[in-house]
């Protein structure tokens, strides 16, 4: 699914939402998202998961494709972890 098939639904499930309203709703949605985790805060939508916000530090690597060892940044990482009910929902 993409992000125009979420427009599509949304508009569609909202009684024929114009389809340019239902685009800014699901942009001002998805930039709320990231703004937050930007920001170092998580994101929890019960019934559906967690975006957490993770903060990797600095570690020595190796480059797979020559081998040479090198140092990678300290960094932070967005992770999912889905809810129980998201997990029944796709098991059954």
């Amino acid at each position: 699914m993409t992000k125009a098939d979420i427009i599509e639904r949304v508009s569609d499930e909202l009684g024929g939402l114009p389809k340019k309203e239902a685009a800014d709703t699901v942009e001002l949605v998805l930039e709320l998202i990231k703004a937050t985790l930007a920001s170092g805060e998580n994101v929890k939508l019960p019934g559906f998961g967690n975006f957490v916000v993770r903060h990797k530090t600095t570690r020595r690597g190796r480059n797979p494709k020559t081998g040479e060892e090198m140092v990678l940044e300290a960094r932070r990482v967005v992770t999912f972890k889905p809810s129980h009910r998201l997990k029944a929902a796709v098991n059954t």
